[in-house]
């Protein structure tokens, strides 16, 4: 089935043949079901933190920003933003000439507002002789939209989010990324008044985003009074995933195998090589302006908090362990904080014999912690918090997606529809063990999830592979924790007229 140049190519990748029949094979049989026992609610799962233990966790925080640990806010920014103006590029296609659709119509009504009128001002204007104002008066909407879109003007069409203007001050405009590295200085700040921020790129664009924050770390590090390192990694090679046709033989192009990216499940070897005790990671298209900040900033605290205040607790458990010199009094504790505040349940602990409860504990603490901020479900499509089963049989908090829940199940697709909560990816991650050593990552990936999904190459059908995703999958066998924020900290732009939302104005 692979001749000689396909091998070349798979080792030059970094891939192993082991991982190509892994593919293959779950090409052939799909992805098995995730066994899923309850939505996590607040009465399952989900903690709503009280105001005054609001304060004590942020204080925990601000007291662990103070020991110079090493905070990176990590942002996956390689997207392109071409879905973000679908409806335009639709409209450059359609056979009519006047805005027809509600977006359309909503678009050039309120295109004053949007943080980059004066750059496609600027560039209608150069292009076209005329101002944006007169070409909407002239019915010369479609010129507008080409140097909104195209390479000739602003070229918003193929570049990526992190790029894009997204917000209008009284001293200028911010860029999405720019919009982060005001976060990074407003929550991870530690006392040398370092910042860290780490984004994933696609190696096209790697020197824009270079020359960018080169540039705006100089001026945001004089308005903070803060040291920014920042630092880009692109998706390795050795993550993309092959393609098959419709009988799941492996897809070819001018006779060479074809290989896709594999989602930014492929990102947990990124963050793997991340040195830090503690990484937030947030979607690049989730930031609003300033004036909307201080409650961004004061959930980010209290996620913080909780991380490092329940590490802490990890860590003298693992440690009294390791002593020997525990009760069984305490092993009940810690039994209990498994399942109080890590939400894990195990209902055979209690014929476990004294060593192998030890063994158990140990197993279940030892391992990289999360806490997900979680918002009300307002109809977003995507992942939510669930409880689910694992292959050792306990029960703990997962982040699923769709279609890792078998819906045609009419029990289990209820689970998923009638979900109190929903995954807004506002994560803070502790990477490192009671020992002070970096957890390697890829060992807590469940390799049995992921997502096929059908395309066309040259008008032949092929299958692609995503990975596990990265707050899926990808840290499955990671320690979970949920807490409640307000759906006020979760402000995407999936589109160009989110831009007009009161939250991003």
């Amino acid at each position: 089935m692979l001749t000689q140049s396909d091998l070349e190519l798979i080792a030059a990748k970094g891939i192993s043949i082991e991982q190509i029949e892994r593919q293959l094979n779950v090409f052939a049989n799909g992805f098995p079901y995730l066994l899923v026992a309850a939505s996590a609610s607040i009465e399952k799962g989900i903690r709503q933190i009280p105001e005054e233990e609001q304060r004590a966790y942020i204080a925990a925080w601000q007291t662990y920003l103070a020991q110079n640990k090493e905070i990176v806010k990590f942002v996956p920014a390689s997207g392109a933003a071409s879905r973000m103006f679908k409806d335009l590029f639709e409209f450059l296609a359609a056979d009519y000439t006047l805005p027809s659709t509600p977006f359309e119509q909503a678009f050039f009504e309120h295109i004053r507002h949007f943080a980059f009128f004066p750059a496609l001002n600027h560039f209608c204007l150069l292009n076209e002789g005329k101002p944006v104002d007169e070409l909407i008066a002239a019915g010369q909407y479609k010129a507008v939209v080409k140097n909104l879109l195209l390479d000739k003007g602003l070229n918003y069409g193929k570049l990526p989010k992190g790029l894009i203007v997204f917000h209008r001050y009284s001293d200028g405009v911010r860029t999405a990324i720019e919009e982060h590295l005001v976060e990074g200085a407003l929550y991870t700040c530690n006392r040398a008044r370092k910042v860290n921020a780490h984004f994933t790129v696609s190696p096209e664009h790697k020197t824009l985003f270079e020359s960018l924050t080169q540039e705006k770390t100089v001026e945001y590090g004089e308005k903070f009074g803060v040291d920014y390192h920042i630092s880009f990694s692109e998706q390795k090679p050795s993550t993309d995933t092959l393609a098959v046709d419709a009988d799941n033989q492996p897809f070819r192009e001018n006779g060479q195998l074809m290989f896709r990216p594999g989602g930014h499940g492929a990102l947990i070897q990124n963050l793997n090589d991340i040195a830090a005790d503690v990484v937030f990671i947030k979607n690049i298209d989730n930031i609003v302006p300033d004036a909307f900040k201080p409650e961004t900033v004061h959930y980010k605290q209290l996620i913080a908090g909780i991380l490092v205040s329940y590490q802490q607790q990890m860590f003298d458990y693992l440690e009294l362990i390791d002593s020997g010199k525990y009760t069984q009094e305490q092993l009940i504790e810690m039994l209990y904080f498994l399942q109080d505040r890590l939400c894990i349940k195990n209902p055979d602990t209690k014929h476990l014999e004294d060593v192998e409860l030890v063994l158990y504990i140990k197993s279940k603490l030892n391992r990289p912690l999360r806490v997900c901020g979680m918002v009300r479900n307002a109809g977003e499509p995507g992942g939510g918090p669930f409880l689910a089963v694992n292959s050792d049989g306990t029960i703990s908090p997962q982040i699923l997606e769709s279609s890792q829940i078998d819906l045609k199940n009419p029990e289990k697709k209820a689970l998923f529809e009638h979900g109190t909560h929903f995954n807004p990816v506002d994560l803070v991650c502790g990477l490192k063990n009671y020992k002070g050593e970096k957890f390697n990552l890829p060992d807590y990936v469940d390799k049995n999830t992921g997502f096929i999904s059908s395309k066309s190459k040259n008008g032949k059908e092929l299958k692609a592979l995503e990975l596990p995703g990265l707050w899926n999958g990808s840290m499955s066998d990671w320690n979970t924790v949920f807490v409640e924020v307000p759906i006020t900290t979760f402000n995407p732009v999936k589109t160009v007229n989110d831009l007009l939302r009161p939250e991003h104005q």
